[in-house]
């Protein structure tokens, strides 16, 4: 796949298929997307334009990627693993407390390997890190495991 700038625009990815289709999506400034398909036989010629707004293009992609289960996936693994994004509320049992209260890797096999807070990323947090509710917590573990850290971090 390459990319192009398109100043004042955004920028233009472009990609050929194994049928050799030329494909291209323009990812503009404002978070819509057009969606251009060429024919074969002259890559020239737009076969499909679509313009799609920022919400129909993440529903095109949870289409196109069905593994992508939920809003808060960020990848899997060959492995079975999973990096997801867990949300502490301002009401969790756990604002305040110590992230090593929680047990997490004991109880659930997943490790917390960030903490995002406001606009500040701490990696490999341990276990005297205090919680504090907003803070988002990455963690990689399996899918279980990662329901289940979900579910005791929920705890009100």
């Amino acid at each position: 796949m390459s990319s192009t700038p398109l100043p004042g625009i955004g920028v233009r990815y472009d990609l050929t298929t194994r049928e050799q289709r030329p494909l291209s999506v323009v990812a503009h400034r404002d978070g819509s997307r057009t969606l251009s398909a060429y024919r074969k036989d002259d890559p020239d010629a737009c076969a499909l334009s679509v313009r799609l707004t920022s919400g129909e293009a993440e529903a095109l992609i949870d289409a196109l990627m069905p593994a992508h289960h939920s809003p808060s996936l960020l990848s899997t693994t060959e492995l079975g693993l999973v990096a997801e994004r867990i949300e502490l509320s301002a009401t969790s049992h756990w604002n305040g407390r110590l992230l090593g209260d929680t047990r997490m890797r004991t109880e659930t096999g997943v490790s917390i390997v960030a903490v995002l807070r406001r606009a500040e990323a701490i990696p490999s947090p341990g276990p005297d890190f205090r919680l504090a509710g907003g803070d988002t917590l990455i963690v990689i573990g399996t899918r279980e495991g990662a329901e289940a850290a979900a579910a005791i971090l929920g705890r009100e």
